[in-house]
């Protein structure tokens, strides 16, 4: 069993929820993160981090245990739940693991493992076998009452994360106005998309103010030397085409890294994956990385990726199954359900945004990129220029260019050899216990054909 090294370095994830990397540090101007920046310039910015999906319990699973969720069978949105927001399932998949969580590898190593607020996990698993104390409720603390990092042995070190609310805050500071952002081409520039992408950037504010506090805090408790902070987000913001989807608002995501023997002012534009993060907190503590992790240590000098891979599968109720490769310059996306749309149903379909778009859509008061999400075909495969199209907007999949064609090519390969090699599990059909489970939560709002199967026992 590790134990403890001599100065082994106390590792802090600060995991915000639905995030995008709107902050100065970023190169944003609509707002100071001056908190942030401090960090970044502390330590390390990565500006090409990608999480594994564009939703938090794939993505939070995948941290948590270094794997990709496809991999682990954790792959379908809330999936696994004995117990859902207060209903006791009357019928459910559990989903046992056969490998360690993250903090169980820590405690194991002598670590205090502590984590306040969201788990989120698609597996089985009992809190309090992961961590030493549990906080119901997300935020800062400010480390009193035993919470955080307080409750551990005299000089030991932990592991801990903070979960932050990132644009899910309620209500923050009016710092930013709707007439004082910019609207991305795809959407059309209306007062709801304003005031949306206002909301987003006045939730970064509020979020800088926390991590100014949580930095404040460790210093103040003498552990600002000895411990190396992470400050990341699950997935991007909840924008039509960022939350649950794979394009770069999506899951293109804020990754800092900064703490003892770790670079100042450094800025790496390396594709980097989420499940890295899982690596490298164990290599900064001085835990073996055991082989099936599929992340990398990001500060091995050897660390390298050619490409990046990200998974949608199902959100809540809604069945659809996307996978994703990006590479330096390019973004191949495969839709394996092109029998429905993107803006099927789902639990946003009556929010402003979704409603504006559909009917604008509706009344042909969209120009073709815009219209592109709302419509009913959607294609089998997407291939943008990330160099040249930032915003995939331009869909190359029937380009003439032959670089593009040879690339297009071998990103098809790249998909289909992930697929087998990590044993994606997003290609077989949910088991009918896990559907009665979502109707159970969902009831009629569960419209997907593949529910026929089980709704006539309802």
């Amino acid at each position: 069993m590790p134990r403890i090294s001599e100065g082994a370095v106390n590792i802090l994830w600060v995991y915000v929820e639905d995030t995008n990397p709107w902050m100065s540090c970023y190169g944003d101007s609509v707002i100071e993160t001056p908190n942030i920046d401090r960090l970044a310039s502390d330590g390390v910015r990565f500006d090409r981090a990608y999480v594994t999906s564009g939703v938090c319990s794939p993505t939070r699973s995948a941290i948590i245990t270094g794997m990709y969720q496809t991999s682990i069978g954790a792959h379908e949105h809330y999936s696994s739940f004995s117990e859902w927001r207060g209903t006791v399932m009357e019928s459910w998949d559990p989903n046992h693991l056969g490998v360690r969580t993250l903090p169980e590898m820590f405690r194991a190593a002598g670590y205090y493992t502590f984590n306040e607020g969201k788990e989120h996990y698609n597996f089985v698993y009992q809190s309090e076998d992961l961590y030493d104390h549990k906080g119901k409720k997300e935020g800062f603390k400010g480390a009193v009452n035993g919470s955080e990092w307080t409750g551990r042995k005299s000089d030991q070190p932990f592991f801990g994360q903070i979960q932050l609310k990132g644009d899910k805050f309620h209500n923050p500071p009016k710092v930013v106005r709707p007439e004082e952002v910019s609207v991305m081409p795809y959407y059309p520039d209306k007062k709801v998309f304003r005031e949306t992408i206002a909301n987003h950037y006045n939730t970064i504010s509020k979020l800088d103010e926390i991590v100014g506090n949580i930095m404040k805090r460790l210093s103040e408790d003498g552990l600002l030397e000895s411990t190396v902070v992470f400050f990341f987000s699950d997935h991007g913001c909840k924008l039509p085409r960022h939350k649950q989807f794979l394009y770069e608002g999506g899951i293109r995501v804020p990754l800092i890294i900064a703490g003892p023997n770790i670079p100042s002012n450094g800025v790496r534009d390396d594709l980097v994956s989420s499940l890295d993060i899982s690596a490298t907190s164990l290599a900064l503590a001085g835990i073996d990385i055991p082989d099936h992790i599929h992340g990398m240590d990001l500060f091995e000098p050897s660390f390298h990726r050619d490409y990046v891979v990200a998974a949608r599968d199902r959100c809540d109720f809604t069945i659809d199954r996307i996978r994703s490769v990006t590479s330096r310059r390019y973004k191949y996306i495969r839709n394996f359900m092109t029998d429905r749309p993107y803006m099927q149903p789902n639990y946003r379909s009556e929010w402003g945004i979704m409603k504006t778009l559909r009917d604008m859509y509706d009344n042909g008061e969209l120009n073709k990129v815009q219209a592109r999400f709302v419509d009913d075909i959607r294609p089998a495969e997407e291939f943008y220029d990330l160099l040249e199209d930032p915003h995939e907007t331009n869909n190359l999949i029937h380009s003439y260019d032959r670089d593009h064609a040879i690339a297009l090519a071998e990103h098809r390969d790249i998909l289909y050899r992930w697929i087998i090699e990590t044993d994606d599990k997003g290609r077989f059909p949910e088991s009918n216990d896990a559907l009665r489970a979502v109707l159970q939560r969902w009831g009629d709002r569960a419209v997907n054909k593949e529910y026929e199967r089980v709704r006539e026992e309802q």
